[in-house]
Formats: structure tokens, sequence, C-alpha cells
């Protein structure tokens, strides 16, 4: 688990530095010719958002779903109801199904969609031990492959909400450029 603190990096630049980082994993994405979809829980559609707010976006996002309840997610994502049982949704085995879900969502195209997937708990409240407030859960997946990681944020809900999406881009942006397709 990476215990990360993009906190700071967005208090001294806010939402430009966000912006910025949306159109370096726009770029990365454009230029593989992909088109991406989102799969969020906790961030509420922020990671969307981050991302329609750029120009020309509709020509590399697909769009997303806000899967906020497990309902959502078996339904729209087709998680697997026994993962959610077996693991919780703040997990990197419904993270890692949400991602592919989101691959499957209509229009997304065979071969050339990329997906983004983030789960969970952005508190106050809400935490335990064993998954405490700020542990966040993300998935990259992509035609050939996937990838999860677990992160452990600090800050308020607005705050973990926000290093989430900055995570997904920074994580979006480093696989792309390492070439993983």
């Amino acid at each position: 688990m990476r215990k990360v603190n993009f906190q700071g990096l967005l208090e001294q630049e806010g939402q430009e530095r966000l912006g910025a980082m949306a159109s370096e994993a726009a770029r990365h994405v454009s230029g593989q010719g992909w088109l991406l979809a989102t799969a969020e829980s906790c961030t509420g559609g922020l990671l969307a958002h981050t991302l329609t707010n750029m120009d020309g976006s509709s020509a590399w996002f697909h769009g997303g779903v806000v899967s906020y309840s497990n309902d959502l997610k078996t339904g729209l994502l087709g998680v697997d109801p026994a993962l959610l049982a077996e693991h919780g949704a703040v997990s990197e085995a419904v993270v890692l199904a949400m991602a592919q879900g989101a691959l499957r969502l209509p229009g997304m195209p065979e071969g050339r969609g990329v997906a983004v997937a983030i789960s969970g708990i952005a508190g106050p409240t809400g935490g335990t031990r064993e998954k405490p407030v700020g542990t966040v859960w993300m998935a990259w997946a992509w035609p050939g492959g996937e990838r999860a990681e677990k992160f452990l944020f600090r800050g308020s809900r607005t705050a973990v909400k926000s290093q989430s999406v900055a995570g997904a881009l920074f994580g979006l942006s480093a696989f792309v450029r390492q070439g993983v397709r």
C-alpha cells in the first residue's frame, strides 16, 4: 500500500493542478487512440468532472458510472455479489471488477478501451481498523491487462476525493508512459 499525500500539492495549486494532470492523461490516452471510461464510487464523479472540464474531451472520454451503491456496482458494472460479500466494496478484487465492467460499457470500443475505477472510504466516518478512513483502491484496465493499487490518503473528505482523482490520473499517465498495452 502506498501512503501518499497529494493534499499539499492540491492545496497549493488547487484545481489547476488536477486540470494539468488530466491534460497529461488525456494526451497519453488520445495518443494511443484509446477511449477512456470511469467507474467511481467514493469520488462521486469527480474524476469524470475533472476530465470533462477539458475542451475536446469527447474525442477520448466515453463517460463514466458513479456506482456509489453495491447494487449499481453489480447491476451496471457486473461486479459479482460474491466479491462484494467476501472482500467488501473497498478492495482490490472489487475495484478490478469495476474497471473491467467499465470496459464493457455500451459503446466502448473493443481493443481500444481503457478504464479507471476508484473505490474507497473518504470519511470522516466509515473507516475500520482494517480499512481506515482514507483507504482507496484504484484500478486501471485495458484490453490486455489490468493493475490495481491501494492508497492511504489523509485529510478531509474533500481532500481524500481530490487526492484520489490525482492518484487515478497519475496512475493512468504512468502506465501509458511505460508502454502498457
